[in-house]
């Protein structure tokens, strides 16, 4: 079954139309003669995602311009930044096949030939962050990268895919050094409200206080990282574990779109003061990688949910947060 691209994310206010994005990177939504002449051109064939997004806007600059990172990078410690998202073109300075496009980073700059540059960044030519090729071959599913110039062209990895990384971008706000962000944050897990479906699962739960347990579990990772998001951290996948016991104790959950349906009101969004604010789909990865190991398997109602032995894993770990 064909999955939605960019399911359930909103991309009315992704994009910052500003005079400079138009001139530099923004043109009309490429026909398919273009997208095969472009893909030829490169020698990769383009991800879907990216070819429906450019459908929809043919390049420019997004509101938010940052991705979190695990490791140092030539930009900073824990994110990487971009200055704009390369559309498929040829006219347009900073477009795929432009002047200061895909194959003149690689010709001029001497960037690795294993992908396609997306995207450039503050650095002027420094660090690109590249659709690499190098695992999936040139008609596959390449991952996201960012690569360092600076540092004899490092990779280092951002996503499985390219939605994986649409959805994952974070605004520069994050990252301003600002402590009244946080705060306000750290403030909200002490008196702001959970989302009204959240609110109706912890109250039916005698045997754990799990509404202490998340905002104390949030408070923890919010001081980790110095913001409010969920991510594919050891204290994030606690959280899902707690969204999909929750869920799982509630809703029969059959199958993972039922999952992720269920998922995105309780914290993500919704009419809610404690909230992410959005979402990538490192929970959807958390998912599988629990059915995989058997930690989750399908009960004796035909739902998915916790083994025995997870579920008193989860219980011991909790119980700090209570």
């Amino acid at each position: 079954m064909k999955t939605e691209i960019f399911k359930n994310f909103d991309l009315s206010n992704f994009w910052d139309d500003r005079e400079y994005a138009i001139q530099e990177y923004v043109s009309k939504a490429p026909s398919d003669k273009l997208i095969a002449s472009v893909e030829q051109e490169l020698g990769f064939k383009l991800p879907a995602s990216y070819i429906e997004l450019m459908k929809l806007h043919n390049g420019g600059i997004p509101h938010n311009t940052c991705f979190p990172t695990s490791e140092h990078t030539s930009w900073a410690d824990d994110h990487i930044a971009i200055s704009g998202i390369m559309g498929i073109g040829k006219t347009k300075a900073h477009s795929l096949c432009g002047k200061f496009g895909s194959r003149f980073m690689i010709d001029d700059w001497g960037y690795p030939d294993t992908g396609v540059y997306i995207c450039d960044c503050p650095s002027a030519g420094h660090d690109m962050v590249m659709l690499d090729y190098s695992k999936c071959g040139k008609d596959g599913e390449p991952e996201v990268v960012h690569v360092d110039q600076e540092s004899d062209y490092k990779k280092t990895f951002l996503a499985k895919d390219f939605e994986t990384f649409i959805r994952g971008l974070v605004n520069e706000s994050v990252y301003d050094d600002s402590d009244q962000e946080l705060a306000d944050a750290l403030q909200s897990f002490k008196t702001g409200r959970f989302s009204d479906i959240l609110q109706q699962y912890l109250e039916k739960e005698k045997a754990v206080d799990f509404d202490k347990v998340l905002r104390n579990l949030f408070t923890e990772l919010t001081k980790e990282k110095g913001y409010f998001a969920l991510h594919e951290d050891p204290l994030s996948y606690l959280a899902y574990d707690i969204q999909f016991y929750l869920l799982s104790r509630n809703e029969k959950i059959d199958s993972k779109d039922v999952f992720v349906e269920g998922y995105v009101p309780m914290v993500a969004l919704g009419n809610n003061e404690i909230s992410t604010g959005g979402y990538a789909d490192f929970f959807e990865d958390w998912f599988d990688i629990r059915v995989e190991n058997k930690q989750i398997t399908k009960g004796s109602s035909g739902g998915f949910e916790f083994t025995e032995d997870h579920r008193k894993q989860i219980f011991e770990e909790i119980s700090r947060y209570e």
